[in-house]
Parts: structure tokens; sequence; C-alpha cells
């Protein structure tokens, strides 16, 4: 009997690229959903109140829809993500390391969506803690919601070991493929990462004025899938179709 014929390194490159798109692309999704809309529509309505832009509890409902939706899609992004590192970990055991992290992140954004579960219909009190404040957004669920205060500290802890395994990630297939949109997309996925800290930091020390780094956020929560996106398509074409 033949034995089986060893599969290409070349098609699990292809595969963990084309997957590495799909990740990308749900997380720039997922970011708009959840980062993007939901800071414009907090600062316009801090900046220039009116009709709906106001800042009440219908504001911040909408706004929880929207990042729950987000959730939802970046937990599919982190899906793909480490569905791309172990295929790419077939060939490379430097994509380890990543592809569990995203395995870790998913269980935080199932977290996140408990938590949000368990603070909803408490708006009203929140909002007065939060105005102005955003950075102390955790303290705020901490002194109200104690118990979705614990969850949610505990996802956004895990959902962001999630985002240091898809930076890795990124970093590692950036050297693999010598692709230098890889390798962006990582460096603003660090720079996405560090700013989410301040949130937790917080928590601990006080914090001065951050609204320009809140504003930077969506830049780089879009402009990094982007950059990945980019990246998968060039190395997918330069690897030539499956098959």
């Amino acid at each position: 009997m033949a034995r089986p014929t060893a599969v290409p390194a070349q098609e699990f490159d292809r595969k963990g690229a084309g997957r590495l798109g799909i990740g990308a692309g749900l997380g720039f999704a997922g970011a708009f959903l959840a980062i993007v809309l939901p800071v414009i529509f907090l600062f316009v309505a801090a900046e220039y109140p009116g009709g709906f832009f106001v800042l009440n509890s219908t504001l911040v409902e909408g706004a929880s829809v929207l990042v729950l939706a987000g959730a939802i899609t970046l937990f599919l992004s982190l899906f793909f993500y480490r569905r791309s590192f172990a295929a790419l970990r077939r060939v490379d055991p430097r994509f380890y390391v990543a592809s569990v992290l995203c395995i870790v992140g998913s269980i935080g954004f199932l977290a996140l969506l408990v938590a949000a579960a368990l603070i909803a219909g408490d708006t009203t009190s929140l909002l007065g803690c939060v105005a102005g404040h955003p950075s102390h957004a955790l303290s705020c669920l901490e002194s109200g919601k104690p118990l979705g205060a614990i969850t949610g500290l505990v996802g956004f802890l895990l959902g962001w070991l999630g985002g240091l395994g898809i930076m890795i990630g990124l970093f590692v297939a950036g050297r693999r493929f010598r692709s230098g949109l890889f390798s962006a997309s990582g460096i603003l996925y660090g720079l996405l990462l560090a700013i989410l800290l301040i949130p937790f930091v917080a928590l601990f020390v006080p914090v001065p004025d951050d609204a320009y780094l809140v504003l930077l956020s969506p830049l780089l929560a879009l402009f990094g899938p982007a950059f990945a996106v980019a990246g998968s398509l060039r190395t997918t074409r330069r690897l030539g179709p499956t098959g």
C-alpha cells in the first residue's frame, strides 16, 4: 500500500495566510461596530449634543447594542486568527504562542458577553459616573455592579491577551512571508493594546485626561486589521492558487 503523500508546506502557508485575511476582515468589522461607532456617538453627544446624540440611557443602550454585535464579530475574528496560526504552526512552531493566546482571548470575549448581560438595565447610574471620564469605566462598574465588573475585568484581560496573540502572530507572519504589511499591522495592534490598558490602569492609579487617546484608538482598530487584510491578499497572490 502506498504511503499518504505529505501536505506541502506551501499549502499550509496558503491556508494560514487566507484565514488570516478572513480574521482581519472580521476584526475590521468588529472594531467598526464595537469601537468606532460607539466612540463617535459618545464624542458627538459630549461635544455637539442634539437630537439622538444626547448623553442619556437611550444613546448608551444603542451604543451597547453596537458593542455587543462588535464583540460577537471580534469573537469570530479570533476564531479565524486561531485557525490561521494553527495551520501555520504545522510548518512553523513560532506560531504556537499566538494560537494559544487566541484561544484565551476567545474565552475572554465570552466573559465580556456575560458581563454585558449582567450590567444591562443599569445604564442611568453608570452614565453619571462615566460622564467625562471614559477611562474610569471599569471603576464605575466596580462600584455599581461588582459581579459584572469582575466578569468584565476578567474578560477584558483575557481578551487583551487574545489581542496580544494576534500581534505576535502578525509579527511572525511578517517575518515568515517577508511582508511589511503584516509587520505594520502588528505594530498598530500593539499601540491599540497599550491604549486599551488605560481603563485597567485607572483602577489603581489616577489617569490624566486621555481624550486624544480615546479618539486615536478607533483609527488603530481599523488600520491594524486593514493592513493585515492587504498583507493577506498580497501573500496569497504571491503563493498562488490552492490545489
